[in-house]
């Protein structure tokens, strides 16, 4: 029914909560080859979501090793769109609110992102789409000095504008659980006003994390829906999705369509979060195509044109289900049912 936004898959469900004692990494191959095959009534994805980390994309990529890519993604009919940057400290960053060493870690890990974020648009590979960030470092460490740590966490935050400035790219902060100074909605907005480079900084809401912020998983203060919810009751849920929407909704310049059964999950190196499930999971709480719509429509009811594109996250997905064609054939005609009901032309 309508050709805009883009609909995206990420990549970094191949590498996200893998390793270690859990499930082998899969691949960037692999999952572009799934990506690429999936087809719903002539519609496939048009483009991928890239996390610049090995074993998938170098953030020390070479010029030549970013123009392999472009022309093995071209190859596959397929854009590149946002891009995670790594800057938790395991791969190479560092805490946004930590010392002068650990926030310059942090800086450069933005700063090579956002490079290789316009090389792939000197490429013609990437027209559109934000370098992903988030504060790197849990909400217990935050907890020692909540006011000082959150300005803290701007101030890197700031300096991480002029560098995406610098490079003619856009920064998204996104809401986590598990990030401090981001685990709550009212934090998370809070941080961004403090920042206040709303050309350059905004949210990145991915409908799995934003759900647990109504329940105040690691920010009480914060919970909208009781302690006993009753998932039967819709109403109640969509209100308090509604009411985080409303906050965030005129930040969010990047969007992750998802769905979310109300627990968390870690495996990996990747702390406690929203426990991403496939569209169809039987415990799934969202009604998708009715919870977007909350993130792509304004108070007038019409499309907020905020974003090109939306981009599937299914994190923590087992291989198994990630390796099976027909999971990522439902998850594209998820997505083409949200375009349908929330998209433009």
């Amino acid at each position: 029914m309508h050709k805009s936004p883009a609909v995206h898959n990420a990549m970094w469900p191949g590498i996200v909560g893998k390793g270690g004692d859990g499930e082998p990494a899969i691949d960037l191959d692999t999952m572009l080859n799934l990506t690429a095959a999936a087809r719903v009534g002539g519609a496939r994805f048009e483009g991928v979501d890239l996390f610049l980390s090995l074993p998938h994309t170098d953030i020390d990529s070479s010029d030549e090793d970013l123009k392999r890519l472009a022309d093995k993604l071209a190859g596959h009919n397929l854009v590149a769109g946002s891009l995670v940057a790594p800057v938790w400290p395991p791969l190479g960053g560092g805490s946004a609110m930590g010392s002068n060493e650990e926030r310059g870690r942090f800086l450069a890990q933005v700063r090579k992102a956002c490079s290789v974020g316009k090389k792939l648009r000197d490429l013609g590979i990437r027209s559109y789409g934000v370098v992903r960030i988030d504060s790197a470092v849990g909400p217990a460490e935050w907890a020692f000095d909540p006011p000082g740590n959150t300005r803290r966490i701007a101030e890197t935050f700031c300096e991480a504008c002029t560098i995406a400035e610098d490079h003619g790219e856009r920064l998204a902060a996104e809401g986590e659980i598990c990030w401090g100074g981001m685990h709550g909605w009212k934090y998370m907005v809070e941080l961004l006003e403090l920042v206040n480079r709303p050309k350059t900084l905004g949210f990145q809401a991915d409908m799995a994390h934003t759900m647990l912020y109504t329940m105040g998983y690691n920010s009480p203060e914060s919970r909208l829906l009781p302690a006993d919810f009753d998932w039967s009751d819709t109403r109640v849920l969509k209100e308090a999705l509604r009411t985080v929407a409303n906050a965030l909704r005129p930040w969010t310049i990047d969007f992750h369509v998802a769905q979310n059964d109300g627990t968390v999950k870690g495996t990996g190196s990747h702390d406690k979060t929203g426990r991403h499930c496939p569209p169809n999971d039987p415990n799934g709480r969202l009604n998708i195509v009715e919870a977007a719509g909350l993130w792509m429509r304004g108070d007038n009811g019409e499309p907020t044109r905020a974003f090109q594109h939306i981009c599937w996250d299914g994190c923590m997905f087992p291989n198994e289900m990630m390796l099976a064609p027909e999971t990522w054939t439902n998850i594209l005609a998820t997505m083409i049912q949200v375009r349908d009901a929330h998209g433009w032309d």
